[in-house]
């Protein structure tokens, strides 16, 4: 069972940037989708960006052009770059993992592994 701990979230005002970063428990091999899910106050979760193991991005449009994700295979590590932020990005990121093929995975609606979360705070 992978487990995934979250860090870097924080507060910055509007246009600032924040990057997250997630360890696996363990490397990451084989058939998988991993990547970022967001949840805002009263809304739903939804993906943000995700990596399938053929090393395909899938970045959701309402961050494209100002979110980009990376992974370090020798760290174990995810990580969100997050630039031009806006108020409306506001939410708890959480990083998550699954071991299924997808050719788009920041829509993959079964992610089986979770990490606690981090917090991200965007003021105007």
């Amino acid at each position: 069972q992978v487990e995934l701990r979250e860090s870097g979230g924080g507060s910055v005002q509007a246009g600032g940037s924040l990057r997250l970063s997630c360890v696996a428990s363990e490397y990451i091999a084989g058939t998988y989708c991993m990547g970022w899910f967001r949840q805002a106050p009263g809304k739903e979760r939804e993906g943000v960006a995700a990596f399938d193991s053929d090393r395909t991005t899938s970045v959701a449009s309402s961050v494209k052009g100002r979110f980009s994700i990376s992974k370090d295979n020798a760290k174990n590590t995810l990580y969100l770059q997050m630039d031009s932020l806006k108020p409306e990005d506001t939410g708890m990121y959480y990083c998550v993992f699954a071991n299924t093929y997808d050719t788009w995975c920041v829509d993959h609606p079964s992610y089986t592994n979770w990490g606690q979360g981090t917090q991200v705070t965007v003021s105007s």
